[in-house]
């Protein structure tokens, strides 16, 4: 049986064309990119490349981009760095309840360190409000770090009027911008923000390699200790196939991210409307108006997600019911239930994010799977 893939925001497939440059550099390139002879200087220049094409793709300068070895790396460096370079003792930082857990765990950890911090919370429709923003803003608020668009319900924050408020209070800010780069435009100019964490494996480059864009001028602290590299912001030997790997896809997402936003979202809203004109008791959770092309957040009342996910799995339909670092949890979605929704209904919802291998084929074999094994469920489940 041939498995379709509908589980883009957890992880993405690596781009031919990046593969190809994965697979030279990994053959060709082997020096390292701290050496000055012949091998460490080519490496150097991969790096270099590679630092350029994502800049280009943020509209940012190179020398403010810093390689890590993903998202996670590039929000705690970001959350963690800014707030400690701040130094005092009182401080204070600004986030949202929706947050990727390596943001709400970095803050977590600064409140252990005596810094207060100020989770907003946010309506059904899963959008930050900015003038809860505004309100939260105190003398000694040294950060705010807001995603620019949501893991699990694709909702895209209003970056651009939180970026005024952050630029009128003079306070740094930081977006999680995992999700968001290559399903949407960023130019990190026009938002106003200091820092932007990307990951490469969510835009059809491997695991293991990421980048934080820093603003010039911005204090950032270390977070960890050793070699020169990166500026001093990332100590040890650079992961030269990867972040080639990373310029090559963010080139690639450069040019097709408007294809494939039409095209994909398209393709979405066929999926959702066929869904949801076939399905009781079934519906959107979170705003529809704004989101990422490719994600759908759909709820299924009486059913459990988790086998809901098994019966399409073995239907040949890879889906997920949230976060995939949050797989396994007993606990219902965090960002569910910060929407509103009641513990039941967070369990009995799906993600589904679509990507650039996706047909309409596909998408309508998908709503097929779907709506026989929400049938078979809900029998069982009232059988039981």
């Amino acid at each position: 049986m041939q498995h379709s893939y509908f589980d883009h925001n957890a992880t993405t497939p690596v781009a031919p064309e990046v593969l190809a440059t994965l697979a030279s550099c990994l053959d060709q390139v082997y020096g390292n990119a701290s050496s000055i002879h012949h091998f460490g200087q080519a490496a150097r220049r991969g790096i270099e490349a590679a630092r350029r094409q994502v800049a280009a793709l943020i509209h940012a300068d190179a020398a403010e981009i810093v390689f890590t070895s993903g998202g996670t790396e590039a929000d705690n460096l970001a959350v963690l760095g800014v707030a400690r370079a701040a130094g005092g003792t009182d401080r204070h930082v600004i986030t949202s309840t929706i947050e990727h857990p390596a943001v709400l765990a970095a803050c977590a950890q600064l409140e252990r360190e005596g810094v207060g911090v100020t989770r907003l919370r946010v309506g059904s429709s899963g959008v930050v409000n900015p003038d809860d923003v505004r309100s939260a803003l105190r003398p000694s608020t040294v950060l705010i770090s807001v995603m620019h668009a949501n893991n699990e319900l694709g909702t895209i924050q209003p970056a651009l009027e939180i970026g005024r408020i952050a630029r009128e209070a003079g306070v740094p800010l930081h977006m999680d911008g995992v999700q968001a780069l290559s399903k949407i435009p960023v130019d990190v100019n026009a938002l106003g923000v200091d820092l932007y964490s990307m990951s490469g494996h969510k835009l059809y480059a491997p695991k293991g390699v990421g980048a934080l864009y820093v603003r010039k001028g911005t204090r950032l602290a270390q977070t960890a200790f050793g070699g020169h590299q990166e500026r001093g912001r990332r100590p040890g030997t650079e992961n030269v196939p990867g972040a080639v790997a990373l310029g090559a896809a963010a080139e690639l997402a450069g040019r097709s991210l408007a294809a494939d936003s039409e095209r994909i979202a398209a393709l979405r809203d066929r999926f959702e409307n066929a869904v949801l004109g076939r399905i009781s008791s079934a519906g959107v959770n979170g705003a529809r108006w704004s989101r990422t092309p490719n994600t759908s957040n759909l709820y299924f009342d009486g059913l459990d997600g988790e086998a809901l996910v098994i019966a399409l799995d073995l239907r040949g339909f890879a889906v997920s019911t949230g976060a995939a670092c949050s797989s396994g949890a007993i606990e219902p979605s965090h960002v569910l239930i910060a929407i509103g929704l009641d513990a039941d209904r967070a369990r009995a919802s799906m993600r589904f994010s679509l990507g650039r291998g996706n047909t309409a084929a596909e998408v309508d074999a998908l709503a097929d799977a779907l709506e026989a094994s929400v049938a078979h469920l809900r029998r069982i489940a009232v059988h039981a």
